[in-house]
Parts: C-alpha cells; sequence; structure tokens
C-alpha cells in the first residue's frame, strides 16, 4: 500500500494532537466557541472527551489498520478540515486552533490542506487494505518496515511544524510587519 506512510503520519498526529488537548482543551475551546457559542467551560468538557476519542483512534488505527480504523482517520481529518475552514470563512480572528494543546497557533490554509490531504490518504487506505496489524502491515515492507517508520516519524514532525510551527511564524511575522524579501544594496529589494 503506497499511501500506508501518510496514514501512519495521519494515526500518529492524531495521538499527539488528541492527548495534547485532552492535558490542555482550553485554547481549543475558545477556538470552538466562534462556531459552537454555548460557553468555554461546556467545552472544555467537550474537549476533552473528544481528544481523549481522537487519541482512541489514532492508536487503534496505528495498531490495527483496516478498512474500519483508516474510515475513522479519514472521517475525523475530514471534520477537521471543515471546521478550521468553517472558522476561517467566518472572517474571524481564530486565536487559536488548539490543535496540540497550545495557545495563539492561528488556522491557516495550509492546515485546512494538510488536514484534506491526511483524510483522502486514510480513505484511500480505507479501501485498499485488509485488516491486520500493524506488524503484518510492516512485515511486507523493506527492512521490516524499518524505512517507512523512520519517514513516517519524519513525515509527522514535519506536519506538526507546517501546522503549528510555521502558522506560529506567520502571525509573528504579520505582527511585526516584517517582509520575507530580500534587501540588497541600499534602497533595492531583490525577489
Amino acid at each position: 500500500m503506497e499511501l500506508i506512510g501518510p496514514y501512519l503520519i495521519a494515526c500518529a498526529l492524531l495521538v499527539v494532537a488528541g492527548l495534547s488537548k485532552a492535558v490542555r482543551p482550553a485554547d481549543t475551546a475558545r477556538a470552538l466557541g466562534a462556531l459552537v457559542p454555548i460557553g468555554v467551560a461546556p467545552l472544555v468538557v467537550l474537549v476533552r472527551v473528544g481528544s481523549v476519542a481522537e487519541a482512541a483512534v489514532g492508536s487503534a488505527a496505528l495498531i490495527v489498520p483496516g478498512p474500519i480504523t483508516a474510515l475513522a482517520v479519514a472521517v475525523s481529518y475530514a471534520a477537521f478540515a471543515v471546521t478550521v475552514g468553517l472558522v476561517r470563512s467566518r472572517g474571524g480572528a481564530m486565536a487559536s486552533c488548539g490543535c496540540f494543546g497550545t495557545p495563539d497557533t492561528p488556522a491557516t490554509a495550509l492546515h485546512v490542506v494538510v488536514n484534506a490531504g491526511l483524510a483522502l490518504s486514510a480513505a484511500a487506505v480505507a479501501v485498499s487494505l485488509p485488516s491486520g496489524t500493524i506488524v503484518s502491515v510492516l512485515g511486507h515492507q523493506p527492512l521490516h518496515g524499518l524505512p517507512l517508520v523512520a519517514v513516517s516519524a519524519l513525515g509527522t514532525w514535519l506536519c506538526y511544524l507546517a501546522v503549528a510551527v510555521l502558522a506560529d511564524l506567520e502571525a509573528a511575522r504579520r505582527l511585526t510587519g516584517v517582509s520575507l524579501a530580500r534587501v540588497g544594496p541600499p534602497g533595492r529589494t531583490l525577489r
């Protein structure tokens, strides 16, 4: 299965983000307040419960990849993409997407694209991967899946950076008014 790498990335991100939000649900609750105006306190409880479920889905899908667990991952990421897209379309500044339980991480268009891409890869896995365990999946890979696991770990880190850290840097750049254009000799901007 060619898309097992992005699928593993999707599962790992669900586990990390779910556990992070379970520990620190307030930022996600505030972010969701723009969509669900029931107050932050009830949303904190809902976010904590949803985050535990998110981590459970990611863990189950990682340990026992198959059509049902892959479909659950695909549905999760599709819901995330729609949610972030809705909040962005409302035009208000979203103080934090809260994806990793950290404050002040603005949701970006890249965030929507990453979520949609992970949803599509998980859907493809749901359609094409027979049920089994991660051991059986890795057993069919070169070197018993070691390169796949290494590249998937790197991909997980890069997705985290793209969704969380890059968004922070972009927001800071906008606040400071710093341009990304290179400046050449005095008075001349290079592109």
